[in-house]
């Protein structure tokens, strides 16, 4: 007798077979939305700080166990941000306040609403009164790619704010 195992998604055997293997102690992994980027909770401010530094402001806007926001995170936007690039993290789906660049009061989730961002990760980037200063990038590019992506768009941004 052949016994019918349930069909399960790609995603679901990762993430099963990585909390088997965390709850194990192999390994250890963090599905944590920030990892390493601030979260945004005053959007005002955080461009200020961009603007003083000649600098517009990323915002990166993420979701919950998002694998290819890990990635873009992880490969280029932590390392950035080290090196002293002002961005701020946005968490579609998320309740947290945030104080957008009106200065009204919102959650993440209403701001992404508001933005009409429906993928993750999505980048924006802005400059003087909270204006778009370049294009979006939208989802996930190639890996050998986005980072070139992601330096044309700073570089448009900050050309921007010199004009």
């Amino acid at each position: 007798m052949q016994t019918t195992l349930p069909a399960l998604h790609r995603r679901d055997w990762l993430t099963q077979g990585l909390g088997a293997l965390a709850a194990a102690g192999v390994c250890s992994f963090s599905w944590a939305a920030g990892e390493g980027l601030p979260e945004a909770r005053s959007l005002p401010q955080a461009l200020d700080k961009a603007l003083a530094q000649g600098q517009p402001l990323l915002v990166m806007v993420s979701l919950e166990g998002c694998v290819y926001c890990r990635m873009a995170r992880q490969s280029h936007l932590v390392p950035m941000f080290k090196q002293g690039q002002p961005m701020v993290q946005v968490d579609m789906r998320s309740v947290q306040s945030v104080v957008d660049f009106s200065g009204a009061s919102t959650t993440h989730d209403q701001l992404t609403r508001s933005w009409k961002i429906s993928v993750a990760p999505t980048l924006l980037f802005f400059g003087a009164g909270g204006r778009e200063v370049a294009e979006r990038m939208e989802g996930a590019y190639l890996p050998d790619f986005y980072g070139a992506y992601l330096d044309e768009r700073l570089s448009k941004g900050r050309k921007d704010l010199r004009t």
